[in-house]
């Protein structure tokens, strides 16, 4: 039992479990920023189009409520958190790469393509292996 722990307390320490635990804790409290943005900004001024609380549009089947209302709301919700979760991923790649120097890899052309057969050969070469055709330099 004793290793046990041991190997438990190794796993939950370990750097990557920390970050991930607290991405989720700080993704939990966005969350409800943006949650709060759709529900109590959003969704009110869109409700002054269709007149009414536009979470509480509700259709009815029978003795069914469909709440299409809650569902828009939420689907606004999720695109307003990926469109943010993508920005803060892109500014964080930029300063990620802000420090690195662009290595430009600059490629020496060593072939040519021979111009009777298209089979590609050395650049010096005066004559083509594959067709034996005399080549102009």
């Amino acid at each position: 039992m004793k290793k046990f722990i041991e190997e438990f307390k190794t796993f939950a320490l370990r750097g990557n479990v920390v970050d991930l635990a607290v991405g989720v804790i700080i993704g939990g409290a966005f969350q409800t920023i943006v949650k709060s943005l759709t529900n109590d900004l959003l969704m009110p001024f869109i409700g002054l189009f269709v007149r009414t609380d536009f979470q509480e549009l509700v259709f009815k089947v029978r003795d069914v409520e469909i709440r299409y209302g809650a569902f828009v709301s939420a689907v606004i919700n999720f695109f307003i958190m990926a469109f943010i979760i993508f920005l803060m991923v892109k500014a964080i790649n930029t300063l990620t790469n802000l420090g690195k120097k662009k290595e430009e890899i600059v490629e020496e052309i060593t072939t040519k393509t021979c111009p009777y057969c298209q089979s590609e050969i050395a650049i010096a070469a005066t004559r083509c292996p594959h067709c034996t055709s005399e080549l102009e330099n």
